[in-house]
C-alpha cells in the first residue's frame, strides 16, 4: 500500500485538507475521518473522482463494487468514468431478491456485506472502492464475497488509509491503493 500523495500531484493536498478528523467518534479512541466535508468542496470532490478514473480507466475493469455506504458516493462516478457497471455491496436486509452474504469484523463490532446473486459474472475484472481502510476487514469481506462468484479483484481503493493498517493488511494478497494518508 502507498498513498498517492507521494506522487506530488497538487490535487492531493487539497483533498487531504478537505477531510475533517473527528476525535473519539463513534467511540473513545477512534479518530474518524469525515469525508462529508470533502463532498462540500466541489473541486476536491471532483479531483478525488478524477484521480481514481485516471488510475483505472485503462485497466479493463468491468465492475466497480462499492461498499455501503460511503463507497456508494465515489463508486458510481468512478464506474461511469471508466465505462464499468456499479455493484453495491450492502449491509444486511437492504437488497431485494436472492442475495449472498459475507460476515466480517469491524474495528468496533461485527457486520456483514450482501450482494445480489448474478450481479457479477466469473472472470469479470473488479475494483472495490470505499472511503477509508482501517483494519482491512470490510475490504477483505468484499474480496471474499466477489471471489465466491469468481470475479477477478484487480485492486481495492480507498480515499483515506489508516497508518495502522500499512504493511499489515494483506487483503487476501490484493493490491490496496490509497489516495491520501490520514491527518490528525
Amino acid at each position: 500500500m502507498g498513498a498517492a500523495e507521494n506522487g506530488g500531484d497538487p490535487r492531493l493536498k487539497a483533498i487531504s485538507d478537505a477531510i475533517r478528523v473527528v476525535p473519539h467518534f463513534p467511540k473513545p479512541g477512534i479518530m474518524f475521518h469525515d469525508i462529508t466535508t470533502l463532498l462540500l468542496d466541489h473541486k476536491a470532490f471532483k479531483d478525488t473522482v478524477d484521480l481514481f478514473v485516471e488510475r483505472y480507466r485503462d485497466m479493463g475493469i468491468s465492475i466497480v463494487a462499492g461498499i455501503e455506504a460511503r463507497g456508494f458516493i465515489f463508486g458510481p462516478s468512478i464506474a461511469l468514468g471508466i465505462g464499468a457497471k456499479f455493484v453495491p455491496l450492502r449491509k444486511p436486509g437492504k437488497l431485494p431478491g436472492k442475495i449472498i452474504s459475507e460476515p466480517y469484523e469491524l474495528e468496533y463490532g461485527t457486520d456483514q456485506l450482501e450482494m445480489h446473486v448474478g450481479a457479477v459474472q466469473p472472470g469479470e475484472r473488479t475494483l472495490i472502492i470505499d472511503d477509508l481502510v482501517a483494519t482491512g476487514g470490510t475490504l477483505s469481506a468484499a474480496i471474499r464475497l466477489l471471489e465466491r462468484f469468481q470475479a477477478e479483484v484487480v485492486e481495492c481503493a480507498c480515499v483515506v488509509g489508516s497508518p495502522v493498517v500499512q504493511g499489515e493488511c494483506e487483503l487476501k494478497e490484493k493490491p490496496l491503493f490509497v489516495l491520501v494518508e490520514p491527518h490528525h
